[in-house]
């Protein structure tokens, strides 16, 4: 009778594992195979992977923007945007 009583006491954690078991065991079966997903997915794997490759590519053969200037980093594009340009353009007035 002891052995009854012990299982008794752990009868909500049996219950779990068996659910937990029928659960993972029916994603198992039921879930689509890794090749298939592979096949469905592989247009966007490929162009994915094609970019990340020219982002690397073009990272490392241009040069960033302060090497071409000398300048510091974002002194041009804050002359930009502050209104304050390297050169003036002259404007056509109508006389």
């Amino acid at each position: 009778m002891e052995i009854p009583e012990k299982v008794l006491k752990f009868k909500f954690h049996i219950l779990f594992v068996l659910l937990v078991c029928v659960i993972v065991s029916s994603l198992i079966l039921v879930a689509p195979r890794f090749f298939t997903i592979l096949a469905y997915f592989w247009p966007l794997f490929l162009s994915t992977a094609l970019f990340l490759v020219a982002v690397l590519v073009f990272g490392k053969t241009s040069l960033p923007a302060t090497e071409a200037h000398g300048d510091k980093p974002g002194e041009g594009l804050l002359d930009f945007v502050a209104g304050q340009p390297d050169h003036t353009v002259e404007t056509f007035k109508p006389e």
